[in-house]
């Protein structure tokens, strides 16, 4: 979100908190991405904001709904308030249960990271409900890579590079027939929180329906080791996809990534390592 308009969504979200009877008199951003995530205080609740007509907030919902009662290690709703999509001034407010996360730079160890996915994935296999594939992300990361006006600082060789890995590898998914099913969609270590009931996972704006591999291309590479019945072929093939992805996504003239350009750079440099392209 831009630093612009941090301030009336944080009006809106402690506006509406109040509104519910959840006492606010100060509040802290955790963390600005596509939307604002904050800590309002003395009610101690997790405000998730964004703009109006870009969420995706009641999938989101819904989904944490069905997943909690599924039992599935993810962060819940703030039980004190209607589980919905709360609209203000062009805004949109979720509210969740704030964890308070271990110590900074502690690290879920490999195993305990793949048990925590297992049972998430377990969860979702219960679950039935519409969601994008994860080759979605993909086409859209072509798009921006077909459109130099989308991304006008890519280099043209890296442009090619990038244009040519996401269409193999889209076809080449969906030629495999690998079994797909409900997934995270991003569950990197920035999504999980290390919490006093366990590890649990947040974000599910990014669910989606895909193998299970790639969930494991966003986690760190040792925790696939402890993941049983893993396809290593696919998973290669999906960590590329993950990377050609991110990259792609830092080269959007729109990108607010901190220190964004330097890794697009490194991540393009790993690209054309991956792929035997050196040009």
């Amino acid at each position: 979100m831009h630093v612009s308009e941090v301030p009336r969504a944080v009006a809106a979200a402690t506006s509406i908190a109040s509104s519910l009877g959840l006492p606010v008199d100060r509040s802290t951003v955790l963390q600005n991405s596509n939307k604002l995530s904050l800590r309002l205080l003395p009610c101690d609740v997790l405000a998730r904001v964004a703009p109006a007509g870009q969420h995706v907030a009641e999938f989101e919902v819904e989904l944490a709904q069905r997943l909690a009662d599924a039992r599935c290690p993810v962060a819940a709703l703030d039980p004190r308030t209607e589980p919905r999509v709360h609209e203000l001034d062009a805004y949109v407010v979720t509210f969740w249960t704030h964890h308070t996360s271990s110590a900074a730079g502690e690290e879920l160890p490999p195993a305990a990271y793949a048990d925590a996915l297992a049972r998430l994935h377990r969860g979702m296999k219960q679950v039935d409900t519409a969601a994008p594939r994860f080759t979605d992300g993909a086409a859209h990361a072509q798009h921006l890579v077909d459109h130099h006006d989308l991304t006008p600082e890519l280099p043209l060789h890296d442009r090619q590079l990038l244009s040519e890995t996401l269409r193999t590898l889209r076809r080449r998914f969906d030629a495999c027939g690998a079994s797909e099913q409900l997934i995270h969609g991003e569950p990197h270590p920035g999504n999980l929180l290390l919490t006093e009931h366990g590890p649990l996972f947040i974000d599910l704006e990014t669910c989606c329906r895909g193998p299970i591999e790639f969930d494991l291309a966003h986690a760190p590479e040792e925790v696939a080791n402890h993941y049983p019945g893993v396809d290593r072929d696919l998973l290669h093939d999906c960590r590329l996809l993950v990377l050609a992805m991110i990259t792609t996504w830092r080269w959007d003239r729109t990108d607010q990534l901190p220190d964004g350009r330097r890794l697009a750079t490194e991540w393009l440099a790993r690209l054309r390592s991956l792929t035997g392209r050196q040009d």
